[in-house]
């Protein structure tokens, strides 16, 4: 994997989301909103502990946990009434959770012009999933310091 080609999992995603018409796409993003996991205890008591992602329109938090092995744990809370950005964080959630730091670390920041959602969605909803990759990485690298 190189800094310009995807995790065969964030692949997978992207061929799933070009691989059908333009209207589905927006469906198959509300499915990745349903799929985006609940916070565990620790972070749905403790909200202080995730961070804010102002970029997106809709209030989005985040925890990223590096564990031992380098394994990367993703933590995303968002409004149900916000789809499009939940959505966002399920497929990041879907894609990267479990993966290596190395391995998130190399997936491309452009990654979500991949989804062929550009004529459904607003350039600024695109750039708030930009902004949870680039935080996502940026507190792996905090942690392996």
């Amino acid at each position: 994997m190189t800094a310009t080609t995807l995790h065969p999992r964030l692949q997978d995603i992207a061929d799933e989301f070009n691989a059908i018409p333009g209207a589905e796409r927006l469906q198959l993003l509300l499915e990745f909103s349903r799929d985006l996991p609940s916070l565990p205890a620790r972070y749905a008591e403790h909200p202080d502990l995730l961070e804010p992602v102002p970029e997106c329109q809709t209030p989005l938090f985040l925890a990223v946990e590096v564990d031992q092995d380098a394994t990367v744990r993703l933590f995303f809370d968002a409004p149900q009434e916000s789809p499009t950005t939940r959505g966002f964080a399920g497929i990041l959630h879907a894609g990267l959770d479990g993966l290596s730091t190395e391995e998130v670390l190399a997936t491309p920041g452009e990654f979500s012009s991949q989804l062929g959602l550009q004529d459904m969605v607003s350039p600024l909803r695109l750039r708030g999933m930009a902004a949870m990759l680039a935080r996502i990485k940026r507190q792996i690298r905090e942690q392996q310091r």
